[in-house]
């Protein structure tokens, strides 16, 4: 049975502009490739093609088993919101390679006086259809397909390895292969930080020390970041969270610890950085060997050695294994690769002291590495409202006697409009949590706001850092530097600092999913830190280095 079109459809169809023309229509079944490269499905193509003007007035991909009135919606967008730049018309003529799209078009344009006639060939489409063929046929996937689900698998057997919970950044694995062109990767672990997970695998220890040395030099500056990140040399393999269409809409300063989300949601990303090249995110068939091996050899080293990584220091170790490689066709199994990893404490050293850590005689180093290894990101719930802002001083002398109340040991200078406070707002059972936990490490020692940059994005970040009496960092907000809100508060809050000689507060309150959402009243506030404004020279832990997230 043939559905028919309604009489105002009809009517208003029939107002269109007819114009002499022929167009072609098609639907097409494709692979899953043709159109999108990156799908898994296959389906069909609906095309409709204006052969006057060599225009394509309107297309579709639907599922194979979608039945026939899919041809006709799409015709009807065609004729009333075309692609750019053709019109709204109705054509005098429709052509189609098939009797059954013919016989139901028929039944169902009746009246729109357009005939519809049937021709073996649509030269048009054909060329269409050739010209999506090419683009496949030149396509380069982000991995070759005979290694792309092994790189995978040992990605996640890597994420679950987890080795940025005892190797930090500078603490460098040396990675002989001496095969694919390649000789040694210099493997530099990144997590330890809770901010960007995965392996930079460094073509050359020069390339490592120079961006290294870039980065210390200029880190001030965007564009020296960027051009730095650009000319690295190396291969790597970073995490990312799978994006959902729901979450669009989020807010995307947001911050999320991927340690924290279940395997589900993480998803490996690949790719190659070169000054030559720039960032690229495909790997081609050497340098996907390569990168299997050295994650297949990093993963033995992790399995036999993490007991060994238990204290201050960063062992010499060196282990030998033979990779087996991944079956790539039917033809002969490929020989393994012996593979040497090998700790380099004198490396580690070196770069320790590029950042300025050396050892003096108040034991700075130790100080700072040890503020640099605590930084945590699991104070905070995720779901909290933040606000920067300002209490009256009567404000704070009701709180210090009604709510939970911590203050310094010294006498807080009463200046200015107020004390500056970070508002953390949140459930009530999430705030006592909070709570607690600030007693528990025996209060609040000082806040901070900590510069952090993401190179190739060209963005820098003001990342909020909370102090804890016993020397924990917790990381509380992360906020673009050029947001003209945050800046605005920012100035307020430098501004208001100074005027109390560096006495800031942190207020935690209940309240999030109630009428007082924002703006929570006296009842809501169960809790007062007071403490101190601390500058970055104080945590002494230099700009965070953000990795880019790969579409």
């Amino acid at each position: 049975m043939t559905t028919s079109l309604n009489r105002s459809t009809r009517r208003r169809l029939k107002q269109l502009n007819q114009i002499p023309c022929v167009w072609e229509g098609d639907r097409r079944s494709l692979s899953a490739q043709t159109l999108d490269p990156d799908s898994e499905a296959g389906g069909e193509c609906i095309l409709w093609v204006d052969g006057s003007q060599g225009i394509v007035r309107a297309m579709d991909v639907v599922a194979a088993e979608t039945g026939p009135e899919a041809i006709v919606r799409t015709l009807l967008r065609a004729m009333e919101h075309p692609n750019s730049p053709a019109k709204p018309a109705r054509p005098q003529k429709i052509v189609v390679r098939d009797r059954e799209i013919q016989f139901f078009l028929r039944g169902v344009l009746q009246d729109l006086e357009i005939a519809i006639d049937y021709v073996p060939d649509l030269p048009i489409i054909d060329e269409l259809y050739r010209g999506f063929q090419e683009v496949v046929d030149t396509y380069t996937p982000d991995l070759p397909p005979q290694y792309a689900e092994a790189l995978r698998k040992k990605a996640f057997e890597i994420w679950q390895a987890a080795p940025w919970e005892f190797l930090e950044e500078h603490q460098i694995l040396s990675i002989e292969l001496n095969s694919y062109d390649v000789g040694t990767l210099y493997a530099s672990v990144m997590g330890m930080l809770g901010m960007e997970y995965g392996i930079l695998l460094y073509r050359s220890e020069e390339s490592l020390k120079q961006f290294r040395a870039k980065v210390l030099t200029d880190e001030e500056s965007t564009e020296h970041l960027e051009e730095a990140f650009l000319k690295q040399d190396c291969l790597f393999l970073t995490f990312d969270r799978i994006e959902e269409a729901e979450d669009e809409d989020e807010d995307e300063e947001e911050f999320i610890d991927l340690a924290e989300l279940p395997l589900s949601e993480i998803q490996p990303s690949f790719g190659n950085i070169h000054p030559l090249e720039g960032l690229r995110s495909v790997l081609y068939e050497e340098e996907a060997i390569a990168v299997f091996v050295a994650l297949e050899a990093l993963n033995r080293f992790i399995h036999h050695g993490r007991n060994k990584f238990t204290g201050e220091t960063f062992p010499a170790l060196s282990r030998r294994y033979h990779i087996p490689l991944p079956q790539s066709t039917a033809g002969e199994k490929p020989q393994p690769v012996a593979v040497t990893i090998t700790t380099l404490p004198n490396l580690a050293t070196e770069l320790e002291e590029m950042a300025g850590l050396e050892e003096d005689e108040d034991g700075f180093f130790d100080d700072a590495m040890s503020m640099f290894r605590s930084l945590r990101d699991d104070l905070i719930p995720e779901d909290s409202f933040l606000s920067l802002g300002v209490v009256s001083w009567e404000m704070v002398e009701y709180l210090r006697q009604q709510v939970t109340h911590f203050s310094p040991a010294e006498e807080v200078t009463e200046a200015g409009d107020g004390l500056p406070v970070i508002l953390i707002q949140t459930s009530r059972p999430k705030a006592k949590t909070v709570i607690e936990k600030v007693q528990a490490a025996g209060g609040l020692k000082g806040i901070c706001f900590n510069p952090g940059a993401a190179p190739i994005e060209g963005e820098r970040y003001d990342l909020g850092v909370l102090q804890t009496e016993d020397g924990e960092l917790f990381l509380f907000g992360e906020f673009l530097d050029a947001d003209p809100v945050h800046a605005a508060a920012r100035k307020k809050w430098n501004e208001r600092c100074k005027n109390t000689n560096g006495y800031c507060g942190l207020i935690v309150a209940r309240g999030l999913m109630g009428a007082s959402r924002g703006q929570p009243q006296l009842r809501d506030m169960m809790a007062l830190f007071e403490a101190r404004s601390l500058s970055p020279q104080d945590l002494g832990i230099g700009t965070l280095q953000l990795m880019p997230q790969l579409e």
